[in-house]
């Protein structure tokens, strides 16, 4: 049996897992406001018929998933957007650590904006 220094692929798992990843608390945020964002949506369409208005989903890429396989299928859009979306930020961040941390937070207030304007139609102000 090799001990992990020997075996490269063993090596390269063990290093790869070990450190930090760049970005850490950027990400963590990133993806906090998106849960919060599907979250909101769910709420909302949830409680459209119980007097609280008509509310769908306005982007049509993700009424389409929402359409055809029903929330589980909304779930998956969204989170693999945001999978997508960290995955690039991690890889533009080997090069350009700002500029990825830039794309990041933009994308972290254009969601937190979505969903506070969610929060101010469901609540009728």
């Amino acid at each position: 049996m090799r001990r992990t220094s020997e075996n490269p692929l063993l090596r390269f798992f063990h290093g790869m897992f070990r450190r930090h990843l760049p970005l850490e608390s950027e990400t963590s945020v990133f993806i906090l406001v998106n849960v919060l964002d599907f979250v909101t949506t769910y709420w909302m369409l949830s409680h459209r018929e119980s007097g609280h208005g008509s509310f769908y989903e306005s982007n049509p890429v993700a009424r389409f998933f929402l359409h055809h396989w029903g929330v589980r299928g909304l779930l998956m859009f969204k989170m693999g957007v945001v999978a997508f979306v960290c995955v690039i930020a991690q890889i533009v961040a080997t090069r350009r650590e700002s500029s990825a941390r830039f794309l990041l937070i933009v994308g972290t207030i254009i969601v937190a904006a979505v969903v506070i304007y969610s929060w101010r139609l469901f609540l009728g102000g």
